[in-house]
């Protein structure tokens, strides 16, 4: 969607479904589009309904895009639906809900670990993707905690695997994103994790790991290379028993499944990781088996001086490693980090 500088939308006459927004697009024209708008212009769409059906061609298809328009699932700046004759204007916006396929849900619940006025701090569970993204758009993270808290705007300051458990940080307020994620940008925020993976007294820790990571959009896993390290952890080994190892990770950067990397370079790689060392087949997300072996890694704590208060401030995970607890039996009581 392309902007004219200092031009944002406006509000979105739609309310969210099921805790997502609609989408907003901007129907694109040149600088002078204002001025043209009134007349015709060589190679621009004539009506909304001929661009809709030129752009969405492939994702969504002529046929249904034809029956949105007819149920006038597509509207503009004032909420009404855009009819099939409305007149394509350079610069307007439209709105509209995407058609949710269904989703399996992930039957593990989010724990709250603190909530104030500008922030929620949320424990994820495993398998729970933390914002709308490919086939989970309505079982995430932020769609659950807008429904579940009564909280519209609710949005990440920053994200955390999908495969991954343990804490996120969240702003309550829009105009209060930008400050948290500065602390994320500039690295102010003291990330801890913990993970299961073998134990191997060959390899000596702690140790700090640095190399570079790459991650080429669309494939799944990342790789180090040559090149300027652009990735930098802390490993630990805290305890190791059943020759099983429990690990603290304190990234210094923060890479596409940076950790995962790092330990797989070690010839440590998490336990039940589907892409490291190499990509193992996994169960249809409708398989029971598909929820019996989550990823080892946990989000353990986040610290950071918050930016409103000047206090620093330290919130951690209560979940516990499923692998650890049952080679060790630590803190059997405390739930598993599902």
């Amino acid at each position: 969607m392309t902007r004219r500088p200092g031009r944002k939308a406006p509000p979105s006459p739609l309310e969210q479904r099921d805790g997502v927004d609609p989408v907003c697009l901007r129907l694109p024209g040149g600088p002078d589009a204002e001025a043209l708008a009134e007349g015709a212009v060589p190679g621009r769409p004539e009506t909304v309904r001929a661009y809709l059906l030129e752009r969405y061609a492939t994702a969504i298809g002529p046929g249904r895009v034809e029956a949105m328009l007819a149920d006038g699932r597509f509207v503009g700046e004032d909420g009404r639906p855009v009819g099939a004759a409305t007149a394509y204007r350079a610069g307007a916006y439209i709105w509209f809900h995407r058609d949710f396929a269904p989703e399996v849900p992930v039957p593990f619940a989010i724990r709250v670990v603190h909530r104030d006025e500008r922030i929620v701090v949320a424990d994820k569970p495993h398998f729970l993707a933390t914002t709308p993204r490919g086939r989970h758009i309505t079982e995430t993270a932020v769609a659950r905690l807008r429904r579940d808290l009564a909280l519209p705007r609710l949005s990440p300051a920053h994200r955390l695997d999908r495969l991954t458990a343990g804490l996120v940080l969240f702003v309550v307020r829009p105009e209060d994103r930008g400050t948290y994620q500065t602390l994320f940008r500039d690295r102010l925020v003291r990330k801890e994790y913990e993970a299961v993976a073998a134990h191997d007294p060959a390899v000596e820790l702690p140790r700090t790991v640095r190399s570079r990571i790459v991650k080429e959009h669309g494939v799944l896993a990342a790789q180090e290379v040559p090149g300027p390290v652009n990735a930098e952890s802390r490993i630990e080994l805290l305890a190791h028993c059943g020759g099983l190892g429990r690990y603290r990770l304190l990234p210094a950067t923060g890479r596409t499944h940076q950790l995962r990397v790092h330990m797989s370079g070690l010839g440590l790689p998490l336990l039940n990781d589907p892409l490291y060392p190499e990509i193992a087949p996994e169960p249809a997300e409708d398989d029971p088996r598909y929820y019996q072996r989550p990823l080892q890694l946990l989000a353990r704590a986040l610290e950071f001086t918050d930016p409103w208060t000047g206090r620093a401030v330290r919130f951690e995970s209560a979940r516990e490693l499923a692998a650890w607890q049952d080679v060790a039996g630590v803190r059997p009581d405390s739930g598993r980090a599902v």
